[in-house]
């Protein structure tokens, strides 16, 4: 089978401009299916809760500064408390790695577009609706309040008997949906549209780690969906699901809870270890030691973490012998967990590093990860867990996963990453300066939470005695997380000036390996006029590595110009077997999530006619975005026509 070859020219990529371009303005905006608009909306909406859920954290460390603070009143702080770890956990820590998933992935392999781009442009409008109805409810005063955990018999409506709980069921089944739906557009997309001879042994390890965690989701959700369903069921319809009086089982919804948790763990970590193995041997000007290790490890991790989750439970009293099984699988995993810190270690070690904002952002990851790694093996221990359990030593090590190696990576793909996203550079001098105080804010933070854990202060509380000796403890968190807080406010100061005073960057402003780097900054609509052939792990690299004897063709290949057109490529050794069409822009997706959240929001008020409408919308909408339009797949043809 074979696809012509041309020579990228100025009318090519002109030709290719009109058929690909969004319209200007704000409907075009509204319709636009491309990628990069999708993921850089994810990036800003999901900042966007990262700073609200900061300045609910900053709230919360002012009311524990000192003891007997009365700031909050016990009901004010499980309301923060919660919408503090629900925008963190839920609606910051996944969101924020899509987005650059989104916007990179057909970059990085070499395509044009996602597989399915409406599909993708639903799964951020469900995400942005449901983000906007939690917080709606809670500018009313409708807010969960039972923790992001949301633990039964408290977030039973005896218990509980407000709408807040209610908010927090429907937005996360409607998160839910939209994280499903975009895990499978990441798996088919990289099963079927990478460049040609991109074999799965020559992918970034960014797609290795969000593959592993959109599989991990698409098997996950569906369990923390039928536990806030179940709960739902129960507050509104009287059914007894967890209602112990009843025959129901308050345990049932910790197991499908933390079915769910602790693989989402993984979820929001692995793909930020990829951007972490991608970047730092960019800065190390060598490739990255242990590439097949650190892949196989990656997948590993998740298939461990789906047998944890019950590490989360060893206080409730299930049986020994169970708790052993799950015990030993919380120290295994850790094994894979550390081929990464080794892999960048040796990359560090063997390399010339350069010590740009990026890097150190990169390098630092090391650290924080070690720290929290370790103190989540100590949890691994049922007798050391009893005594961690419900006390702030368990808060530590979860901030520890969660910025250690969420944030910091994110933040330093951010600095690798916005030159190729806005055509400007970051300041590196205000980038210097964003890093030391984050780091440092965040470890004064954090690190001595530790031992206001194993000094017995339990989480979870809204003030403390004087004479528990926690006093200095807390002062020097709550001094810390308003140094870190300065250090984001610094990013968000430098990403604004850079956007308009930025120094202009070329294609490839970091010398970096990957195909991204081979197109315009910002990249034009279509991202490559020509599709790439791939013939290394390293495409940009290939002459000074000499990797292979073959070359990778970026400016001659196939164009695909007759209309909205992608290559596909089989799964294991990226042949090229088919040309996609692919879908104009369309305000169905748009259309299609307010239908469903005006379904959900419908629910919530027990609504039939608003149910009925809603549904009616939908299957409109839906009927406009299916409606044929062409073929959608045409076969290669071979030689003899």
């Amino acid at each position: 089978m074979t696809i012509p070859a041309v020579q990228e020219t100025p009318e090519l990529r002109a030709r290719l401009d009109r058929i690909w371009e969004t319209p200007k303005g704000f409907a075009g905006w509204l319709s636009s299916v491309d990628h990069k608009s999708i993921g850089i909306r994810y990036i800003v909406t999901a900042f966007a809760l990262l700073v609200i859920g900061g300045i609910e954290a900053l709230i919360m460390r002012l009311q524990l500064a000192r003891p007997n603070q009365q700031i909050l009143t016990p009901a004010q702080y499980n309301e923060l408390f919660t919408m503090h770890g629900i925008s963190m956990i839920f609606w910051y820590a996944s969101p924020i790695l899509s987005g650059f998933s989104n916007y990179l992935w057909p970059l990085i392999l070499g395509s044009r577009d996602m597989a399915f781009p409406r599909l993708n442009a639903l799964s951020y409008w469900i995400y942005l609706f449901s983000g906007v109805f939690l917080y709606a409810a809670f500018a009313i005063g409708i807010a969960p309040n039972a923790g992001w955990f949301d633990y039964v018999p408290y977030a039973n409506q005896q218990y509980n008997p407000g709408q807040g709980i209610d908010v927090y069921a429907m937005a996360l089944i409607l998160l839910g949906i939209s994280t499903t739906v975009g895990a499978i557009n990441f798996v088919v997309t990289l099963m079927r549209t990478r460049a040609a001879g991109m074999s799965i042994n020559r992918m970034p390890i960014l797609v290795w780690g969000t593959l592993t965690a959109s599989a991990g989701n698409i098997l996950a959700v569906p369990a923390v969906s039928l536990a806030f369903f179940l709960l739902w069921l129960d507050r509104r319809f009287g059914t007894h699901f967890y209602d112990v009086p009843a025959g129901g089982q308050p345990l049932l919804w910790q197991h499908l809870f933390w079915m769910f948790g602790h693989p989402w763990v993984y979820a929001i970590v692995l793909p930020a270890m990829g951007m972490v193995s991608d970047g730092l041997p960019t800065f190390c000007r060598r490739p990255l030691v242990g590439y097949t290790l650190v892949a196989l490890a990656t997948v590993l991790t998740m298939v461990i973490g789906f047998g944890v989750w019950v590490h989360h439970m060893f206080a409730t009293g299930l049986p020994d012998i169970g708790m052993s099984f799950f015990s030993a699988a919380s120290f295994v995993i850790v094994i894979p967990s550390a081929v990464a810190v080794f892999a960048w270690t040796a990359t560090i070690a063997l390399g010339r590093p350069q010590l740009t904002t990026a890097f150190l952002f990169f390098a630092s990851t090391i650290v924080l990860f070690v720290i929290g790694g370790v103190s989540g093996f100590m949890t691994a221990s049922v007798p050391a867990d009893w005594q961690f359990t419900d006390t702030y030593f368990i808060v530590a090590h979860i901030h520890y996963v969660l910025i250690g190696i969420n944030v910091f990576p994110v933040l330093g793909a951010l600095y690798y990453w916005f030159p190729k996203m806005s055509g400007r550079m970051l300041s590196e001098r205000l980038g210097q300066w964003n890093f030391w105080l984050m780091f440092i804010g965040f470890n004064l933070a954090f690190l001595p939470m530790h031992l206001t854990g194993l000094w017995g202060m339990p989480r979870r509380v809204y003030t403390y005695g004087a004479d528990f000796g926690w006093n200095t403890l807390n002062m020097i968190t709550t001094i810390g997380s308003f140094v870190l807080a300065l250090g984001v406010l610094l990013l968000i100061v430098n990403v604004v000036m850079s956007l308009f005073r930025g120094a202009a960057a070329g294609p490839n402003p970091w010398d970096a390996a990957t195909l991204e780097c081979a197109t315009p900054s910002p990249p034009p609509p279509y991202n490559f006029a020509v599709l790439p052939t791939v013939a290394s792990r390293h495409p940009l690299w290939e002459d000074r590595l000499q990797e292979s004897d073959e070359r990778s063709r970026i400016t001659v290949g196939p164009a695909l110009d007759n209309g909205r057109e992608a290559l596909a490529t089989s799964p294991i050794d990226a042949q090229p077997d088919a040309i996609l069409k692919m879908p104009e822009d369309s305000y169905a997706p748009l259309v299609l999530g307010l239908a469903l959240s005006a379904l959900f929001v419908s629910m919530l008020a027990m609504s039939l006619p608003g149910v009925l409408c809603s549904f009616a919308v939908g299957l409109i909408a839906m009927l406009i975005w299916l409606w044929p339009a062409g073929l959608s797949f045409r076969p290669l043809r071979t030689t003899d026509g």
